[in-house]
Formats: C-alpha cells, structure tokens, sequence
C-alpha cells in the first residue's frame, strides 16, 4: 500500500454483502477494502478521495412519470447491457422496508411500479442518499457511475455478455487489460481484499472497472447527459464515465 498520503481514486461497488472499494492513487492500484455501511467507507477515504465513483443512483426523482434522464440516455449507449440499468424508485420508495409498500408508493407518486431489482437496490441507494444530504464534504467526492458505462467506453464498442456468465468475465477481463495491463494482478489483488465477506467476481471486476474511472488516465470525466438535471435536493442526475469524448447512441 502506498504511504504517500496523495489523493485517492475510488471506484465503489455495493451489493447486500458490502461496500466493496478499490481505491487508485497517481501511481496506480493502491488497495481494496470491503465496508459494511457508506459512513465507514466516508470516514476511511474522507481526508484523501479526490473523486469516489459509486454504482448506485445519485439524484433521485421525488415524483412524476418521466423519471431519470440519464437512464433512458445511458440504456441508449449501452445496446446489449441496457437492461443493467435500474431505474431507481422515487426518494420515498427508497425508504420502505417491504416491497408491496415501496410498490405503492411509487405507484402513487410516479405512476409507475419498480421492479423487485430496484427494490433491492434500495438500502443502496437510501444510504448515499442520505450521506450525500448530510456531509457536503461527500457530496463533493462522490459521483455516481455505472461499470457497463465504463466498460463500455473503455472497449470503445458496446459489450455482448452478460457480466454472470464466463463469456462476460473474460469480455471484461479483456477490456481492463487492454486498458492497462496491470489490470488482471490488480483484480486478483482487489479480490484478495474480499476476505470475510461474501463479493462476488463481478462485483470486484465492477469496483476495479469504476476506479480506473475515477483515476486519472486517459479521456475525461464525462456525464451521460453532459448537461445533468439536479434532482430536488440539488444532488445531479448524470452518470459519469472517461473517454475522449462522448459517447453516442446504438
């Protein structure tokens, strides 16, 4: 692990097992670490992250059909993958603790039911939500971010397997170390930081994916929409991803 006390670029994945974080300094792969809650992944990277890109919503609607932008756009770029963006519950929903109460919730305030993925997204989603309101110093870091977006404009071409089977664990595999060949140690190296919680293999390939990202490298930071709304509580509505420059519809 690097002592230089340097800025920290952070790629956040989140699943029902943990907060998994692989953090980048300027020289590259700094470690991997796993969290139980959003605040004590703040308060490990607060005083170093330059820039936290996490893979839950950010930005939420508080009512109305026509939901998030940035979603309809991003599932525009990603052909193959745009069933992998979830469209988030309305703020509210994100609150319930059952799924037929977030169900009619959304159904009151938007119209529109949310399915059982984005139900379980929720706690995720809630927990930002939340972080980002209370601690402007978070809100500064954080941004949201999608790992097929970034796949997506590493490969510079649309991906064709599902992230759950072998085809898609080699089509990323690819796509990191095309990117940067110390992509496959530092996936084993992230892996091995997995210890004591149940991280899937996509979710770590997913947080590596998310911290290149963050990194500085190639291309810029960019948003899908390059204009975001910002939601009711001015938290903005854009998925961020790097490439030299937008990417267009499929």
């Amino acid at each position: 692990m690097s002592e230089t006390g340097g800025p920290l670029y952070v790629g956040v994945d989140w699943s029902e097992a943990a907060w998994f974080a692989v953090a980048f300094d300027r020289a590259g792969f700094d470690h991997a670490a796993a969290f139980t809650e959003i605040g004590d992944l703040w308060v490990r990277y607060e005083e170093r992250a330059e820039c936290v890109l996490v893979d839950v919503p950010i930005g939420l609607v508080e009512e109305g059909e026509e939901g998030r932008r940035c979603d309809a756009l991003t599932r525009d770029v990603l052909g193959p993958m745009a069933d992998t963006v979830v469209v988030p519950p309305v703020r509210e929903a994100t609150r319930k603790r059952r799924y037929p109460a977030a169900q009619r919730v959304n159904e009151r305030k938007a119209g529109r039911g949310i399915t059982e993925r984005a139900f379980a997204m929720s706690d995720g989603i809630a927990a930002v939500d939340e972080l980002l309101r209370n601690v402007p110093e978070a809100n500064a870091a954080f941004a949201e971010s999608h790992p097929e977006l970034c796949y997506r404009a590493f490969a510079g071409e649309p991906l064709e397997h599902s992230s759950a089977y072998a085809a898609g664990y080699a089509e990323r595999m690819r796509t990191l170390a095309r990117y940067d060949r110390d992509a496959p140690p530092t996936v084993q190296a992230a892996a091995a930081a997995t210890e004591g919680y149940e991280v899937a293999v996509a979710d770590v390939l997913d947080a590596v994916a998310l911290a290149y990202t963050a990194a500085p490298g190639d291309g810029d930071l960019l948003t899908i929409p390059t204009d975001p709304d910002t939601d009711a509580e001015g938290l903005p509505m854009g998925i961020t991803y790097r490439a030299d420059e937008p990417l267009a519809p499929e």
